[in-house]
């Protein structure tokens, strides 16, 4: 704390207070089903705001993530059910056509010096209007509910073994990365964790992990789609943690021409990131779509955008760059679905939701303010 880092404590205690208050209200709250529910709308929304970190990583932002989820979910309907193509060839050309369309906004905004806010502004129009177009005169393409797609948000594993075996793999995982950490920290004479840090925390990893499980368990078993998330959130994090293109990612956001004089080439990364973005907004539009079993004209409006953007920042990404992860999102997105769920089960009107969740993301902008004025105190930022 005294260098800044506030990191993700101020999400987790608010997180906790969230669910004692509503808890407080309806006993219902933390009761298996809705836990369950909760873990698995989280999903959808969340993978938009995975793919958004990246972006936001680097200082940017994407504005077109929700027409881009749309088109994707609406490209894959028609693909899979007009045209009959397989659902597994569709879901590819969904999401490799979410990846050309991140090439194409990136190359504006890194190549030609468009504004990011500009290029993914227009996208916004843009994709939702193809979007219109593809779905045609009928505006809505109902997806097989027995398919793969629409699989993804209604299978569970009911065996109590998945649950928990994953708590232990996850758990297990945790503990070597960190222990490895420490070792390669302690041969380059870094400073690193003591053991009994890194025993503590895997501790309470491993708490969280096994009651997950058991309260996951006490309904219909471990989601697929919360399993799916979390490969994806982990995934990504060693991808940004522990690879070099990673490290080009956080050097770009930290300062793109210190990056550049570091041999960096800062225009590749910046394409690249708006291409994950894209990438991973078409496969939550797909989730999005499993949920409801279909594809329509309303598919990626309305708040998805909004809440995409407020999960990564209120998960602890910073809107300066260089500061966040994929946890990021997942966090975020459990505080943003958690006052939804609470309000519904209180029979409050949206209104007051949306005032919630914006102060929620004031006050998390402000923590980030806070937290980079401390860093610029001393000499970090």
């Amino acid at each position: 704390m005294d260098s800044g880092e506030f990191g993700s404590a101020p999400v987790v205690l608010g997180l906790v207070l969230i669910w004692v208050i509503f808890q407080s209200l309806n006993g219902n709250f933390l009761s298996p089903r809705n836990l369950s529910n909760l873990s698995v709308d989280i999903v959808g929304t969340g993978l938009i705001a995975v793919g958004l970190v990246f972006v936001l990583l680097i200082g940017e932002i994407d504005l077109s993530v929700g027409s881009v989820s749309g088109f994707g979910a609406a490209l894959f309907a028609v693909l899979n059910v007009q045209n009959g193509m397989a659902e597994w060839l569709a879901v590819i050309v969904a999401v490799l056509c979410g990846a050309a369309i991140g090439l194409v906004q990136g190359f504006f905004f890194a190549k030609v010096g468009v504004p990011a806010f500009v290029v993914t502004l227009a996208g916004l129009l843009g994709w939702n209007g193809l979007m219109l177009y593809v779905l045609g005169t009928s505006g809505t393409v109902n997806l097989d509910d027995e398919g793969l797609v629409a699989t993804l948000t209604n299978h569970y594993f009911s065996d109590i073994a998945a649950a928990y075996g994953v708590a232990a793999l996850g758990t297990a995982v945790f503990f070597l990365a960190s222990y490895r950490d420490r070792r390669h920290r302690r041969a380059a004479g870094m400073p690193y964790r003591p053991l009994g840090e890194i025993g503590l925390r895997t501790g309470v990893v491993g708490v969280i992990a096994f009651s997950a499980a058991h309260v996951l368990n006490q309904f219909r078993g471990l989601p697929l789609a919360l399993l799916i998330f979390l490969v994806v959130v982990a995934g990504l994090d060693f991808v940004l943690r522990r690879t070099p293109y990673g490290r080009r990612v956080y050097a770009v956001g930290g300062g793109a021409e210190a990056a550049r004089r570091a041999g960096v080439n800062v225009a590749r990364v910046r394409v690249s990131v708006f291409m994950v973005s894209a990438s991973m907004a078409v496969v939550g539009g797909l989730f999005l779509a499993s949920r409801i079993t279909s594809a329509s004209q309303t598919s990626g409006t309305g708040l998805l955008l909004l809440n995409a953007i407020a999960a990564a920042v209120i998960g602890g990404t910073s809107l300066f760059g260089g500061h966040g992860t994929t946890w990021s999102a997942l966090l975020g997105i459990l505080v943003i679905q958690s006052i939804a769920s609470g309000m519904a089960l209180l029979g409050i009107q949206a209104a007051v939701q949306f005032m919630i969740t914006g102060g929620v993301l004031l006050a998390a902008v402000v923590i980030d303010s806070l937290s980079r004025r401390t860093q610029q105190a001393h000499g970090r930022a």
